[in-house]
Formats: C-alpha cells, sequence, structure tokens
C-alpha cells in the first residue's frame, strides 16, 4: 500500500512541469540543423524535423511567420533557426517553436531567387521563343517605376531627348517595401489596357538586394510574361540581375540604356537621312551621266551624223546579198539537174521494158497473172498473154515443147 506522504503526478502534471522547466531554461535559443519530413496542413503552419548526423528534434513554424519567409522551406535545406523549446502537452512530444530562421551559408533572398529562377525556369517563362520584338519606332511608351526616383528623370530625359515624337505615360508605383509587388503588377496590367501603348518599361534605380526584391517576386514576373505589350526590364546596375529580366523581352542594364534600347537617337536618324540623300544624289548623278555619254555617242555615231550614207551602205550590202544568192541557187540548180539524168540513165539500164525492146517477151498465166518461166507451168489449151515491148496479145496453147 502506497505511503500517503507520496505525491503521485498525473500525466498533465508531468508534462506541465517539464513544459515549464523548457521554456524557462530554453526560452530563447538558437539551433542549426537539415529539414525533413516537411509538412503543410491547410491551417498555414509548416512542421517538420530538424536533423543532424546523430538526432532529430521537431520543429513547427507557424503561418503568422511562415507567410513572411521569403524562401520555401524544402527537405534538405539546412538552416539556422531562433526559437523556443516547448513541449505539446497533449502527446507529451517537446519540439522547437521557430520565430526566425534562415539558410545557412547562403542568404535567405538569394536562395528565394534561385528557388523562384528554377521555377519559373521549368515552366518556361524565360522560354526565348515567348519574347515579343522591340518596336523599333514607339509611339507611345509607358514607365512603371516610382514617380520621384532618379530613374524616371533619366527615362524621360533620354527618351526625349532621342526622340521627342515619343509620348510617355507614367504609372507611379513604389518600387520597395510593402505592398509594391502589388502596385507593380497592377501598373503592368492597366498599362496593356491602354490599346495606344506600343512599348513598357518597368524598372527602378539602383539599391540593396532588398530594396530591388520587388522585381523578384513571382507575382511581377508572371505580370510581365504575360503582357500583350513588349517589356524592357530596367532595374538597378549593370550588375544587378532579377527574375524580372528574365521574363522581360529584353533586359536594359540601367534605367538610361533602357531608354537608349527603347526609341532610336534622332541625331544619328538625321545623320543616315542626310547619308542616304547623298548616295541617291550620287547614283541619280552617276545614272544621269552614264545615260548622256550613251546619248552623245549615238549622236556622234556615223548612223545619225550620215544617215543617208549608212542606208546606201545598207543598200549595197543587200545588193551583195543577193547576188550572192543567186548564184548560189543556180549553181545548186544546175547541179540538181545533171544528179537526175545520171539517175535516170541508171532506171533505163534497169528498166525490162528495154529488154523487150531486142525482141523478148513476157508471158503470164491467165488468169491468175503468174510470170511463165518454164513449159511445165501449163498445158494445152491455157490461155497466155504476152507482153511485148509494144503492146499484148493472148494466145492459147495448142503445143508444148520442153527444151
Amino acid at each position: 500500500m502506497l505511503n500517503k506522504k507520496i505525491h503521485v503526478y498525473t500525466v498533465s502534471e508531468i508534462n506541465q512541469s517539464i513544459k515549464q522547466i523548457l521554456e524557462s531554461n530554453f526560452g530563447n535559443i538558437w539551433i542549426e540543423g537539415e529539414i525533413s519530413n516537411l509538412r503543410q496542413p491547410t491551417s498555414g503552419h509548416i512542421y517538420f524535423s530538424l536533423k543532424d548526423s546523430q538526432s532529430q528534434i521537431r520543429a513547427v513554424v507557424f503561418s503568422s511567420f511562415s507567410q513572411k519567409t521569403r524562401f520555401k522551406l524544402e527537405d534538405g535545406i539546412h538552416i539556422i533557426a531562433s526559437c523556443s523549446l516547448s513541449l505539446y502537452e497533449k502527446r507529451g512530444e517537446y519540439q522547437v517553436i521557430i520565430n526566425y530562421l534562415e539558410p545557412k551559408g547562403i542568404g535567405a533572398l538569394q536562395l528565394a531567387f534561385e528557388q523562384l529562377k528554377k521555377k519559373l525556369f521549368q515552366e518556361g517563362l524565360f522560354d526565348p521563343s515567348h519574347k515579343k520584338l522591340i518596336p523599333v519606332f514607339p509611339k507611345k511608351i509607358a514607365i512603371v517605376t516610382s514617380p520621384t526616383g532618379a530613374a524616371v528623370r533619366d527615362l524621360i530625359n533620354v527618351i526625349s531627348r532621342r526622340a521627342p515624337w515619343v509620348k510617355l505615360v507614367v504609372y507611379g508605383v513604389k518600387v520597395q517595401g510593402e505592398g509594391a509587388r502589388e502596385e507593380i503588377a497592377e501598373a503592368i496590367f492597366r498599362a496593356n489596357q491602354d490599346k495606344e501603348v506600343d512599348l513598357l518599361i518597368v524598372g527602378r534605380g539602383g539599391g540593396s538586394i532588398e530594396d530591388l526584391w520587388p522585381f523578384n517576386e513571382e507575382i511581377v514576373a508572371r505580370s510581365i510574361y504575360n503582357s500583350d505589350v513588349p517589356v524592357i526590364s530596367a532595374v538597378g546596375h549593370e550588375i544587378d540581375f532579377c527574375i524580372s529580366d528574365f521574363t522581360a523581352d529584353l533586359r536594359a542594364p540601367t534605367p538610361s540604356a533602357a531608354g537608349e534600347l527603347a526609341v532610336p537617337d534622332r541625331k544619328e536618324l538625321l545623320r543616315k537621312i542626310d547619308d542616304l540623300n547623298i548616295r541617291i544624289r550620287q547614283r541619280l548623278n552617276n545614272f544621269i551621266d552614264n545615260k548622256r555619254l550613251r546619248l552623245d555617242n549615238l549622236i556622234n555615231s556615223p548612223s545619225f551624223s550620215m544617215p543617208i550614207e549608212k542606208v546606201n551602205d545598207c543598200r549595197l550590202e543587200i545588193d551583195d546579198y543577193l547576188d550572192s544568192l543567186q548564184r548560189n541557187y543556180l549553181r545548186n540548180l544546175e547541179l540538181k539537174k545533171r544528179m537526175f539524168h545520171d539517175i535516170m540513165k541508171k532506171l533505163n539500164i534497169l528498166n525490162p521494158l528495154n529488154v523487150l525492146a531486142r525482141g523478148y517477151s513476157l508471158s503470164y498465166l491467165m488468169p491468175e497473172g503468174n510470170l511463165l518461166k518454164d513449159t511445165c507451168q501449163i498445158k494445152v489449151g491455157d490461155k497466155i498473154k504476152v507482153r511485148l515491148c509494144k503492146g499484148e496479145m493472148l494466145c492459147l496453147v495448142e503445143k508444148t515443147n520442153l527444151l
């Protein structure tokens, strides 16, 4: 039987006592480890384990803080966190409640930048095939930037100097701090509603990575990507790169450079026009000189200076051609006549009728008309036709002799 002086703790009392000890002795500590088994339910709280090579401990980041985290928590990220040690009484499990964290070895903003860059690249937002051409001669340019910063003054000065005919409209927005990303995305959307705008410049002057961060936000990147109007990204200095630079149709190293890329230089255009005028005049003068020289040559040619003589020369040439043609014709005609007589002589020699003229005849058995060569082909009483040199006669066979 238990001694009545012994105090028997309930489970809840034990957990409450341990929780008080943990929170009073480990109220604000720093801890480092690798995230594993991360999960985020609909409540928005993030639960995971922090581990090293030998042990692990449960950790929680409540939604009020997780929404402010610049980068996305993922399994495998090594972090350093400021937290308090506590105990979840219901299950008797102790855990660390994190109120600040950053990746070890790399800044939180840099990690967030790399994570978003990788995500948007995989989705195809950086694909060159999606890039739109920047118009050569824009008529109206919309500028999304701070209305009071040096960037807007530089852009207006550069564009107005280079292309005074271009109409400019400034959509003033916050370019850093809370709410900047929403204002920039909204301004890009509103600029697209103006059907006269044919070019959009989005940017700001230089600053720290924190100052430039709105141009690394996903909402801004997607607004630029979805813009129907070509976009030039002009954020910070030449060494600064933002996510907006990758989704834009063209990146400018500075706002001033964006102005130079957006419009042609009026002075350069005038110089090119002058050069073209000079080249056109030179080509026209050369053309006229060549035609004038050819005309002079024609005028000075014998055909123009002595036209009658030229005609008479042509008549003489024609007469020569006619004489030559007639002589050739007569010569060929005589040659053809001699050839014809020679052929006729040969045909007469071969003509069987000439043989008949020497007293021979041809006999044919009637009525077939077969030429007779032997008396065995006929019999007494047959009719035969005899062909003489002049004329024919029909005979009746009375007798045959075989020689």
